[in-house]
């Protein structure tokens, strides 16, 4: 979100711009795209979407390359609490893990791996036995995917980190559970046929996905509980 707010306050020439409350359903949880039609359409109807992107992708190599470097901002993606914690606890349960995001890779991956440092958890590649992003983004001059068109809530991603990632069969989709604090994320884990357990703090109620979840949660803790 933060990355969309630079994109936006620099399509406006405004180094004070800053999101609102009210935007935050509106910029997590789908594709780059549309976070940054929705800002285009509030703050700055006169500009377009293509015009963003140049920002945007501008804002994201430059911050993304420094933590791939070791010189990003120190703790610039706080992990949720309790989540060291609660990924070990699954380990150790033997539970398969996959990490589904609808960020494209260039973007999503840098902030993962902040998070592990930040955790002290290692190679998250290593940890996870399938990582999903949304794919690699269209630019001039190189090839993208469909990672614009089929982001949360498309059921694409989930479908994929099960079947392909997980090697779980459709057959068995009742073994499988989404975690998601994103209303997109709820309705795509259950469009893609599996139990949602949501998590408050993100931005399923104000999306109205709350009623889509098999359980709401305050924290990881209650999670815990429920799955074990």
């Amino acid at each position: 979100m933060w990355i969309i707010q630079q994109s936006i306050s620099s399509l406006l020439g405004n180094p004070k711009f800053e999101l609102s409350e009210s935007d935050l359903p509106y910029v997590s949880g789908h594709s780059v795209s549309e976070h940054l039609q929705h800002c285009i359409a509030k703050y700055c109807p006169d500009k377009t979407v293509e015009d963003a992107r140049v920002f945007y992708f501008e804002h994201t190599r430059r911050e993304m390359k420094a933590i791939l470097d070791g010189n990003g901002r120190v703790g610039a993606f706080t992990p949720r609490a309790g989540l060291k914690e609660f990924l070990l606890k699954l380990k150790e349960q033997k539970i398969k893990i996959g990490l589904v995001t609808s960020g494209l890779y260039e973007k999503a991956y840098p902030e993962i791996l902040s998070a592990f440092r930040t955790l002290d958890m290692g190679d998250p590649a290593e940890f996870y036995d399938v990582i999903i992003t949304a794919g690699f983004p269209l630019k001039k001059g190189s090839v993208g995917t469909l990672g614009e068109l089929s982001p949360k809530p498309h059921p694409w991603l989930y479908a994929e980190v099960s079947r392909v990632g997980l090697g779980i069969p459709f057959s068995e989709r009742h073994h499988v559970v989404g975690i998601e604090d994103s209303g997109a994320g709820i309705v795509s884990i259950r469009l893609a046929g599996f139990s949602a357990i949501g998590i408050s703090d993100g931005n399923i109620e104000d999306s109205r996905a709350k009623a889509l979840c098999n359980h709401y949660c305050r924290d990881l803790d209650e999670v815990l509980r429920v799955l074990l």
